[in-house]
């Protein structure tokens, strides 16, 4: 093969990885679950209370991970903050902080104002139980604490919410 033809194919390859990666935190994926019941939550705690699924059971549950180093996670921070306020009991909203540093974690938090309970998971196995698909990655969990739905990317109040109305 002629290293024209070798450096054309890698090329191709290339940009092929680059369109996958950015469609994976893009925030235009979402996928419809078949219903598979949530691996359990974190345990470590960075914004209590702590919850865990028995505690978050009968409504639904935004369960959010991210990470601070994360650049798509910065952009979805301030929608999430929004989010919180706005969901009044009607749907809970988790964070998880994937295996990051905890003086990182702490920092986000305090930059967005976050007050909705946050879990950690430092060394990332949670997030591996849930099969995350990159960062920022949403779960939305119906009532019964099963996964109905999986955004993809930095997600706005309008995404999660129309997210919640498909599941209730």
């Amino acid at each position: 093969m002629s290293r024209g033809r070798v450096t054309a194919l890698l090329a191709v390859a290339l940009i092929a990885g680059l369109v996958a990666i950015e469609l994976a935190t893009s925030g235009g994926g979402s996928r419809t679950e078949g219903g598979r019941a949530a691996p359990a939550l974190p345990t470590s705690v960075l914004v209590p209370p702590r919850v865990s699924l028995a505690s978050l059971r009968g409504r639904p549950v935004v369960l959010n991970f991210w990470a601070s180093w994360c650049g798509p996670c910065q952009k979805e921070a301030a929608h999430l903050a929004i989010l919180s306020h706005r969901l009044r009991g009607r749907a809970a909203l988790v964070g998880v902080d994937w295996n990051d540093a905890v003086s990182g974690a702490r920092r986000f938090i305090r930059r967005y104002g976050w007050t909705f309970p946050n879990l950690r998971d430092a060394d990332g196995t949670v997030g591996n139980d849930y099969g995350l698909a990159g960062l920022p990655n949403t779960f939305v969990l119906d009532s019964r604490g099963r996964i109905a739905k999986t955004l993809i990317g930095p997600q706005s109040v309008a995404s999660v919410e129309r997210a919640l109305r498909e599941v209730q």
